[in-house]
């Protein structure tokens, strides 16, 4: 079992601006690797799984290293779209709309921000997702590319 020092320190300086920069979260260790939470609900969860363990994610190298994984919650629209084309994506084996992604050199970061503040919209409270969805200027969060979709 691999614990939150497994994570790269890299893609945690990379992660965590996006996802403390959203209304009301914070971080905290998980079971496995580092989790950022609104309220009591993981909206992102980043760990390097043990290879012994049952795995349930692709089994891609990404530049000869440990995989790092990040899972996170998307529309159940858009979860077959976004895992249907394969690597670095993928569905997990659990809930009805939580996707994960090998992080690595080949992350495209404007895309995780986008992903990672639907996933958070996806389980705030509708007045904290009103700040994220706010004109650029009176909102505290993160700057987002696309508005995030009803749910």
């Amino acid at each position: 079992m691999s614990g939150p020092g497994d994570v790269p320190p890299q893609l945690l300086r990379r992660l965590r601006p996006i996802c403390l920069g959203l209304p009301e979260t914070y971080e905290e260790p998980a079971w496995i690797g580092v989790r950022w939470r609104i309220r009591k609900r993981t909206f992102a969860h980043v760990y390097t799984p043990d290879p012994g363990r049952n795995l349930v994610y692709p089994r891609h190298p990404v530049a000869g290293e440990p995989p790092t994984v990040m899972t996170f919650r998307v529309p159940a629209a858009e979860l077959l779209g976004l895992t249907g084309s394969g690597f670095p994506f993928f569905r997990a084996g659990w809930g009805h709309n939580v996707a994960g992604a090998l992080l690595g050199d080949h992350t495209d970061w404007t895309e995780v921000v986008e992903l990672l503040t639907d996933s958070y919209c996806e389980l705030a409270p509708k007045f904290l997702v009103a700040r994220v969805a706010a004109p650029a200027g009176q909102r505290s969060a993160a700057p987002m590319s696309r508005p995030p979709t009803a749910g």
